[in-house]
């Protein structure tokens, strides 16, 4: 019995030959997603398939984080991983380390990222559209010199509306130099003066038409000031540039149609509007004349002094009634003049302005005598008090022998104020003497 392997001992011999082959350590994969699962751990779980065989795989949750783009069911991808075997079960899978969309699925993701961001940036706004010109006189046609798209517009042009001016840019749709040839072309279109400017070409893979997606021509068309038609492409085929320009066309030959008119329909249309306005100028005439039969059959026509004779009358009427209101006006002016030179007697005037002089005159003396008086009171009373005052004057009182006794500059009026040894000045009328106290006697001593 000890020669009996278990499961499990099997299971982890295998899986030790499967992590010690240094070939199955980084495996480079390609294939089809499918049975994709993400589990709430954050780990991916799915099945890599192709026409024949199919492999388990997951992806830890650190690898998958730096995805940069979400994996889902039929992505064909490109993964790098490494082989081994998963114990419980017993099978082999892979532990899928790095993953990428393979080829055309890689292009289509950016074309998805450049999309939204160009998006949120406004370049595929509605209000930037510029209207397509109606009637065109040049039309700039940016396309390759040769293939079925330029045939196809400048055909259709031709047989549409054979008066517009058409002019060929020749123009590189696809390879390395193809995105800075666009770009330049369009600009140059954009100098021309022309009406409407076409860019396109035929159908072909998304690697084909990958220079209408880069964002640098987007941008050029978006900066363009000529309204841009897009023709890249069938029917099916999207761009950026059919987002960001005017109008997109679905074909070549659609652009054509779009930037010219019929001129079948033209030719119809104008048939047609000139019929109306013949019909129209017709009926008119006959109305007009109508008009004129009426108007010169009226009587007053037929004797035209009618149409002024009673004006003159009129205007006779109103002259006169004029002139009495102006003879009226001039009596009631000439009223009221009078009465108001009444008011104004000249003599009477005169004789006010003589009597108010004279009351003038009496109030200026009157005001004359009352100001003498109060100056001479104000004089007196003046007096008066500069006598008292000089009376009260310490000036006064010393040249009656009288003397100012001063300590440390103030003004000493009693014996109390003063101790023997102080030094005083004494202020006599003609100056000031330095002493100094030898002995104070009070009254009470």
């Amino acid at each position: 019995m000890a020669e009996y392997l278990s499961i499990t001992a099997l299971t982890k011999y295998i899986k030790y030959k499967f992590d010690q082959d240094p070939h199955l350590q980084s495996v480079l994969i390609k294939g089809e997603l499918s049975n994709f699962k993400k589990h709430s751990s954050g780990h991916l779980y799915f099945n890599v398939k192709d026409n024949n065989s199919l492999i388990n795989a997951m992806m830890f949750k650190g690898n998958a984080s730096k995805l940069d783009f979400e994996p889902k069911e039929g992505d064909e991808v490109l993964i790098e991983a490494r082989v081994s075997v998963f114990e419980k079960r017993g099978n082999y899978q892979i532990y899928v380390n790095k993953m990428q969309l393979d080829g055309v699925g890689n292009l289509y993701q950016k074309l998805e990222q450049l999309k939204e961001k160009l998006t949120k940036e406004g370049f595929f706004n509605q209000e930037y559209k510029k209207p397509i010109p109606k009637y065109p006189k040049k039309i700039a046609v940016l396309t390759a010199g040769t293939g079925a798209a330029i045939r196809d517009i400048h055909s259709t042009i031709n047989s549409r509306y054979p008066l517009v001016e058409q002019i060929q840019l020749n123009t590189l749709v696809q390879g390395a130099q193809a995105e800075k040839d666009i770009i330049d072309k369009i600009q140059q279109a954009d100098q021309l003066g022309v009406d409407t400017i076409i860019i396109g070409r035929g159908g072909g893979s998304i690697e084909d038409l990958w220079n209408f997606n880069e964002e640098t021509v987007v941008k050029a068309i978006f900066d363009c000031q000529t309204p841009i038609i897009s023709a890249v492409g069938h029917e099916t085929d999207f761009t950026l540039s059919d987002f960001v320009a005017d109008v997109r066309a679905a074909t070549p030959t659609q652009a054509a149609v779009i930037a010219t008119p019929d001129q079948f329909e033209l030719r119809q249309y104008l048939t047609q509007t000139k019929l109306s306005l013949t019909r129209y100028i017709k009926q008119h005439i006959q109305q007009q004349q109508k008009y004129l039969d009426h108007v010169s059959s009226y009587y007053k026509f037929k004797t035209p002094t009618l149409l002024y004779d009673q004006q003159i009358q009129k205007r006779d009427e109103l002259e006169r009634q004029l002139n009495l209101i102006i003879d009226l006006k001039l009596k009631r002016e000439s009223q009221s003049l009078q009465l108001l030179a009444n008011r104004l007697n000249l003599k009477n005037f005169k004789q006010h302005i003589t009597s108010e002089q004279q009351k003038l005159s009496q109030q200026h003396d009157k005001l004359n005598k009352q100001i003498n008086a109060l100056l001479t009171t104000f004089k007196n009373d003046l007096g008066r008090k500069l006598e008292s005052l000089n009376n009260l004057s310490p000036t006064n009182t010393m040249l009656r022998g009288y003397t100012i006794v001063n300590k440390d500059d103030s003004v000493i009026t009693s014996t109390q104020d003063l101790s023997a040894g102080d030094n005083i000045e004494l202020t006599m009328k003609d100056g000031v003497v330095d002493a100094q106290v030898k002995k104070v006697r009070c009254k009470d001593e």
